[in-house]
């Protein structure tokens, strides 16, 4: 049984940050790293981004292996027994270690139909799929309107392919845009944005696929051939080996704020973290690069030693077309609202108000502002509607 001083379940971005973490403080210990993915770890922004615009696919590997550490790919974990801090993966090997992370991301959530007809677009395998299936087709169904299917739908767009975008909300990004915003997406994606539709079926006819779709407000369902489905409707945190071996869960997998999970011995940082957040006076989970990177390298570091607590709240982007934002803390948009165009729709900052403070701002094609938003978002307030525009 081979013995770590420091072993990762998961082989993601989270991972490699842990790594470089813990080289920043112990320059020889050493690290095993556990991925159920066969690639070692790689950017996951650019399969949805830059890969369609012509970056090489070489850009996107992080050189993990070069950081004196073992990977062990192609793996699942089935078994962690904290009382004798052992793992058991897929394969029957046995692990040890002496500080855990547990970096296991989500899983994408799936319909009850399709099979594998249906692409649940996550992985670098994803992306290679779909460039394959674009060499010969044309015709593309998205479903969902959030983050990864609007990136989706105007990367196929930009290819050259026909797409359809289906989603159940009003519009584009509608939990997190302002509803005039929302709208106009829809219209910047054109007529081919299908708002409050559900996917209710999906059947193959040769070398085609039969997409059945519900419209919610009038029940009325209609079928749209296509030679490609891609779904992005979320993810679930893979939180059942920490849950089966006794640890805090609740939305992902609850950590204190120096990221440890229940047990002095076990950490948890990336997508799967459930933590509090002190400028927003919650508990959250992030689902975005900026996280998994900063997390993971709080994480690696306080498992070398360190005890520093993780109070950073982290941002995320997207690229639409020509369209670009960067947002920080809660922004949705059941909140109130106020927009600061500079432009309408084109460039400005939108402010997200609850309780007479800001807890979320968007900066829609407004560039190195996330510090300053941050730094707002921590401040105690109040805030009036009117003392907001021109802030940022």
């Amino acid at each position: 049984m081979t013995h770590y001083n420091y072993l990762i379940i998961g082989g993601g971005m989270t991972a490699d940050a842990a790594v470089r973490g813990i080289r920043e403080v112990d320059t020889k210990g050493s690290i095993g790293v556990i991925g159920q993915e066969p690639h070692p770890p790689y950017d996951r922004p650019p399969l949805s981004k830059k890969l369609w615009r012509g970056k090489p696919l070489e850009s996107i590997w992080r050189k993990t292996e070069t950081l004196d550490v073992d990977l062990h790919l192609g793996r699942i974990v089935q078994t962690l027994d904290l009382s004798n801090k052992r793992i058991i993966d897929d394969q029957g090997n046995a692990r040890s270690f002496e500080k855990l992370l547990l970096a296991t991301g989500g899983s994408p959530r799936r319909f009850p139909f399709g099979g594998d007809d249906i692409l649940y677009y996550r992985t670098l395998d994803d992306y290679q799929k779909l460039r394959t299936l674009c060499k010969g087709k044309q015709r593309f169904a998205v479903i969902g309107g959030g983050f990864i299917g609007s990136e989706i739908a105007a990367a196929l767009a930009m290819n050259g392919k026909d797409v359809v975008m289906l989603f159940p909300g009003e519009g584009i990004g509608a939990r997190m845009f302002p509803h005039e915003l929302s709208q106009f997406l829809n219209q910047y994606y054109q007529e081919k944005v299908l708002p409050g539709s559900l996917a209710t079926d999906l059947t193959r006819q040769g070398e085609e696929l039969r997409l059945s779709v519900r419209d919610g407000r009038t029940g009325t369902e209609k079928s749209i051939l296509v030679d490609g489905v891609v779904a992005g409707i979320g993810i679930e945190p893979n939180t059942a080996l920490a849950q089966n071996a006794g640890l805090p869960v609740d939305n992902g997998i609850v950590v204190d704020e120096y990221l440890r999970a229940g047990n002095p011995a076990v950490y948890a940082a990336g997508d799967v973290a459930n933590f509090y957040n002190p400028a927003l006076g919650r508990r959250i989970r992030v689902e975005h690069e900026n996280n998994a990177l900063t997390m993971g390298r709080y994480a690696g570091r306080n498992m070398a030693g360190e005890t520093t607590p993780y109070h950073y709240l982290p941002y995320f982007y997207s690229d639409l077309f020509e369209l670009g934002y960067e947002a920080i803390g809660l922004v949705d948009s059941r909140l109130e609202t106020i927009p600061d165009w500079s432009t309408p729709y084109q460039k400005g900052v939108i402010y997200y108000r609850q309780d007479r403070r800001v807890r979320g701002v968007l900066l829609w094609n407004v560039w190195e502002k996330v510090g300053a938003a941050r730094d707002l978002i921590a401040e105690p307030g109040p805030f009036e509607p009117e003392a907001l525009p021109g802030r940022l």
